[in-house]
């Protein structure tokens, strides 16, 4: 598996094993947090074309940090948000977000080197919308079928959930 890192490498994660699955989300949340963090001072795009956040999902048991884990902030919504998003400060690059309780990260697709990237498998949280494309399936909400997987990952790694790091709150003057 590939080695993965923010844009001036100062931050690296290693990853292995298989991914949980690999979506575009629509939902208001990423949205919104995307619009913050596009707006950091030398932060690249976060949504596509189609106003998703592109994510891969991972058990949290296989993904490392093995550089730069001192770089790392948080961002949320609001004080009390049950997710985190979290960046590479140094270049403002985001590398994952965790939702509390979570065993596994979505790791903004961005990381991985466009060749190397896991083909969308779905889009979620994509309301009304009828102006995606039928490439993948189209989830209003999130199915029963993305929770079987994320359940089927939390029991191989025997209902664990390691806790992942960050070094601090990324303050933003747009919260």
């Amino acid at each position: 598996m590939p080695s993965l890192g923010c844009r001036c490498g100062d931050v690296r994660l290693k990853v292995e094993g298989p991914h949980i699955a690999s979506v575009e989300c629509l939902c208001s949340s990423c949205q919104k947090a995307a619009q913050v963090l596009e707006a950091l001072p030398g932060a690249g795009p976060i949504l596509d074309g189609k106003g998703a956040t592109p994510f891969v999902l991972l058990r949290k048991d296989r993904v490392a940090i093995v550089a730069g884990q001192d770089r790392l902030k948080a961002h949320r919504l609001t004080d009390d948000a049950d997710t985190r998003r979290v960046i590479a400060a140094c270049c403002n690059t985001p590398v994952f977000l965790e939702m509390k309780g979570g065993h596994w990260l979505s790791l903004y697709a961005a990381l991985w080197p466009e060749t190397d990237r896991p083909a969308v498998e779905l889009r979620t949280m994509t309301g009304a919308r009828d102006d995606l494309p039928d490439d993948v399936p189209n989830l209003r909400t999130h199915s029963l079928g993305f929770y079987g997987r994320l359940f089927v990952a939390w029991v191989r790694m025997g209902f664990r959930n390691p806790r992942f790091p960050d070094n601090g709150a990324l303050h933003v003057e747009d919260r």
